[in-house]
């Protein structure tokens, strides 16, 4: 039976994403008919404010002005992430910060890893990046001429997240003729064989798919609860259970900082990321060493002013997956599918990718679903096991033993065979693309570089010879001296932004 009509259940960047991907794809064929179901009684997180440089792909085949990602979701521009006391005070010989950028650790193209490492007090490993100097002096990527979508350096975005929803859904339903209803499904019908028949809404309506994305968060209401779907718990891998979120306004003369913040504390970390309005921040901690008020009350003091329980919002944090994201004539994405905690902005990029990947490897027919499913449910697996592997390099690798979380991270926390693999590898080498196997592997090489020598992993120094040292210490140094005078000849990100709305409205 040829598949015809597709239900989107739940809305959020996940459904909307979800939608573009699947209206870019398939609405060309003008018998299928995608409806979007959203519920008003049931909120949407909507913190998921932080990405990587990937969205700006998705974003640009969608037909999106990067103008009005801009301009109408408060967005400003991400370099990468300053990591800020993740090693212990008395180890660090400078501030206790770096940077995982978006930028190549390559200065000029040439590898300069091997000299480096012996001889690190020539400068930090995040000087490497032109996205340090950018970063540092908060400075905009771009400028007034550069193309859309491009930059001197790569680049994601922070936005608003609801704002970034409406944008994605008026351009779904204006360009690829979404259909957005209201209702809130009540139960679901099924098929002999098992798969999912038909939606009953509490408005007393009923409406028939034939296939399904269930995009309707934590709760799986599809995948989870009607398909029992097996959820796979990874609360040992990653302790970090708890948020706790508070938007703080800005002026209209602050600066922008071109990064988002993790500042790392007695039992997790704090994420802080800069609008054109507000600032959102978060304080990320695990229950199991921390209570509610003393998460509250360190995450007073890191923003200067007594905040009551009232004043912020939990949100329970349950790391993990679904055994397989696609099940029958079902599948899940978004936080339906699963969830790590937000130190690397993965969520929107394991969504953005799932969703591309099942609108470009769409069945025609229902026959053809089981071979589909089977192959997405491979690639899946690897995606998130990899995943956990980068969020868990961060704590094991740190030299941090002040608090119990930090002892139980870094010693009694269990981890993959392929990462413990490759932490012992690179004791003796340094990562190499060829350690990354897998296409999967979104996070390669580089992005390890920037973490285990921002946090000085003791890889072995090779033996380098006297010339080839004179070369890489040139270059080295000439880098840092060109990349901050390049930083020096860019205009601050607000002043970019603001002169981008001024614009916008004068040509509206």
């Amino acid at each position: 039976m040829k598949i015809k009509r597709i239900a989107i259940v739940g809305g959020g960047n996940a459904g909307w994403i979800s939608a573009n991907h699947l209206g870019l794809e398939l609405s060309r064929d003008p018998e299928i008919e995608i409806t979007l179901i959203e519920s008003k009684d049931i909120p949407v997180i909507g913190v998921g404010e932080g990405t990587i440089p990937i969205i700006r792909d998705s974003l640009q085949s969608f037909g999106i002005s990067e103008g009005d990602i801009l301009t109408q979701c408060d967005a400003t521009f991400k370099t990468g992430i300053k990591f800020s006391n993740w090693m212990a005070e008395n180890t660090q010989r400078e501030n206790n910060f770096y940077y995982h950028v978006f930028d190549s650790p390559y200065p000029g193209g040439y590898d300069a890893t091997h000299y480096w490492l012996g001889n690190k007090a020539i400068a930090d490993f995040s000087k490497l990046s032109t996205s340090y100097w950018i970063s540092e002096k908060n400075r905009c990527p771009k400028r007034n001429d550069s193309p859309a979508y491009k930059g001197f350096v790569n680049y994601a975005y922070h936005f608003d997240a609801a704002k970034f929803a409406t944008l994605l859904a008026n351009n779904a339903k204006r360009k690829f003729g979404i259909k957005h209803i209201f209702e809130t499904v009540e139960q679901v019908t099924m098929h002999a064989d098992g798969s999912i028949k038909g939606l009953q809404y509490e408005s007393g309506k009923y409406e028939e798919f034939d296939f399904y994305i269930d995009c309707s968060g934590f709760s799986a209401l599809l995948l989870g609860e009607i398909l029992a779907v097996p959820f796979v718990d990874k609360g040992a891998q990653v302790p970090t259970d708890s948020a706790l979120v508070l938007q703080v306004p800005t002026e209209q003369n602050e600066q922008i900082f071109p990064y988002t913040k993790s500042v790392a504390h007695g039992a997790g970390w704090i994420w802080d990321i800069p609008l054109t309005t507000r600032r959102g921040t978060g304080f990320v901690y695990s229950s199991q060493h921390m209570t509610d008020d003393e998460a509250i009350g360190v995450f007073s003091k890191y923003h200067g002013k007594n905040l009551e329980s009232s004043s912020v919002r939990k949100i329970p944090m349950k790391a993990g997956f679904r055994e397989r994201f696609w099940e029958k004539n079902c599948v899940a994405l978004g936080l339906a599918q699963g969830f790590v905690e937000p130190l690397e902005a993965t969520s929107l990029f394991v969504t953005d990718f799932c969703a591309a990947m099942v609108a470009k490897k769409f069945p025609v027919n229902t026959e053809e679903i089981p071979i589909y499913a089977k192959s997405g449910n491979e690639i899946a697996q690897i995606i998130w096991a990899r995943i956990l592997d980068f969020i868990q390099l961060h704590y094991v690798i740190s030299d941090r033993r002040d608090t119990q979380f930090w002892r139980d991270v870094t010693s009694n926390i269990a981890t993959s065979d392929l990462l413990k693999e490759r932490l012992e590898l690179w004791k003796f080498s340094i990562p190499q693309r060829t350690d990354f196997a897998s296409t999967f592997d979104f996070f390669n090489a580089e992005n390890y570089l920037w973490v285990l020598y921002g946090m000085n992993y003791p890889t072995r120094a090779p033996v380098v010879n006297e010339q080839v040292g004179r070369i890489a210490e040139k270059i080295i140094s000439g880098h840092i001296e060109n990349a901050s005078r390049f930083a020096d000849s860019l205009i601050s990100q607000r002043a970019w932004l603001t002169q981008l709305k001024e614009f916008a409205v004068k040509n509206k």
